[in-house]
């Protein structure tokens, strides 16, 4: 007598289930970076670029005075030059590696050179403005003063960037294109102009950007190098292993920290200026007219929106209600909501006397430029008649 055979389960959809593993393996194909990994020449790469000597030195010093000339011009196009040359982004890299591979030598290296370019650039930046005549602020220098959440989002992209290029058998070139999408140059040259200048809130806050950037390039090195599954370094010493496990532990506890406090903070600024903005377009858009300029100032306890008005437009009563709205979009500890900021201060600016003092050194200012093109026209003029 012959057994029955179990019967092989068949799924009631085999048309379905083959169309999402085709689907599937497509979005695989298409996205898989893992396929290809050039360990060893990643790693000799980046070590090679971590270390600072000889001409590498000089590269850093003539791209730091192309910047700051740049900046000092407010020449956009001279700044990305100087960002093209720049070797930065070797030690920055090196860091990122160093902590995924648990190569503790590596991280003392990469970290000893990130110090020395550091010093180097802010050394040099702080030269340049000193000898400069030209010390004025312009629009390039005070970008590198703020940090916004956008400044994370291209650190962290612009790592995974940079170390998933380098990391491939096919090496792809990103690695200028990330120096100057990170844009770590400018705010080292801006440090330095704040250094010269004595101007501390320039100094700290184009160091708060570098070090925002720098962090955040390196975190994404991290994660990439893990998700790689580079290889970790094997001690001989298990308890030197576990000795230098434990190095690396308090190095990222140390940066990590700060960095999760700055981004926090980077945040919720972007957050309380959604949220002016959303005030301002509800109650303050048919005064727009006669709104000449809105000056923002973020604080965790105390924020201040301060509005300058062309003109009195506006009774102490309607000034209470604007005030009174505050809490509605956020902006105070009164509101039922999540809160950014404890309290902000409202103040309109209407004193029409300042306005005019204003509009007088505008005129002031657009009659010197008359005549100072007036007699560049006459002296053109009279050389051509000399001729």
């Amino acid at each position: 007598m012959l057994e029955d055979k179990p019967k092989e389960k068949t799924s009631r959809f085999p048309e379905k289930e083959n169309f999402f593993e085709t689907i599937s393996n497509f979005f695989h194909n298409m996205f898989a970076i893992s396929q290809g990994t050039d360990v060893k020449g990643t790693l000799e790469t980046i070590k090679r670029d971590i270390v600072f000597r000889g001409r590498s030195i000089w590269i850093l010093i003539a791209s730091i005075f192309i910047a700051s000339i740049g900046l000092n011009q407010d020449s956009t196009a001279v700044v990305i030059g100087a960002m093209l040359i720049s070797p930065l982004m070797g030690p920055i890299l090196g860091m990122g590696l160093s902590v995924g591979t648990n190569d503790w030598e590596t991280l003392k290296k990469a970290f000893k050179f990130f110090l020395i370019s550091v010093a180097i650039s802010i050394i040099t930046s702080t030269i340049y403005f000193l000898i400069t005549p030209l010390k004025d602020i312009n629009s390039e220098l005070f970008a590198r003063t703020q940090p916004t959440l956008l400044d994370v989002l291209v650190g962290i992209f612009g790592g995974i960037a940079g170390i998933v290029a380098i990391s491939g058998k096919e090496k792809w070139n990103v690695i200028p294109g990330v120096a100057i999408a990170t844009a770590l140059m400018p705010p080292l040259c801006t440090a330095g102009y704040g250094l010269a200048t004595m101007q501390m809130s320039f100094f700290l806050g184009a160091l708060y950007l570098f070090f925002i950037n720098s962090v955040f390039i390196s975190l994404s090195t991290f994660i990439v190098v893990k998700y790689l599954r580079f290889p970790l370094m094997n001690y001989v010493n298990p308890q030197k292993e576990r000795k230098i496990r434990m190095y690396i532990i308090i190095f990222v506890i140390i940066v990590i920290l700060p960095s999760a406090s700055i981004f926090w903070n980077v945040i919720k600024e972007s957050q309380f200026n959604y949220r002016v903005k959303k005030f301002t377009d509800d109650n303050l858009k048919k005064y727009k007219s006669e709104i000449i300029y809105t000056n923002i100032n973020y604080s965790d306890t105390l924020s201040n929106i301060d509005i300058y008005l062309a003109d009195e437009i506006f009774t102490d009563a309607q000034i209470r209600d604007f005030q009174e709205k505050l809490p509605l979009y956020g902006l105070s500890k009164k509101s039922s909501g999540i809160t950014v900021t404890d309290s902000t201060a409202l103040v309109f600016h209407q004193e029409k006397t300042n306005i005019d003092t204003l509009v007088n050194k505008i005129d002031n200012l657009g009659e010197a430029i008359q005549n100072k093109l007036r007699v560049g026209i006459l002296e053109d003029i009279y050389k051509k008649q000399e001729n």
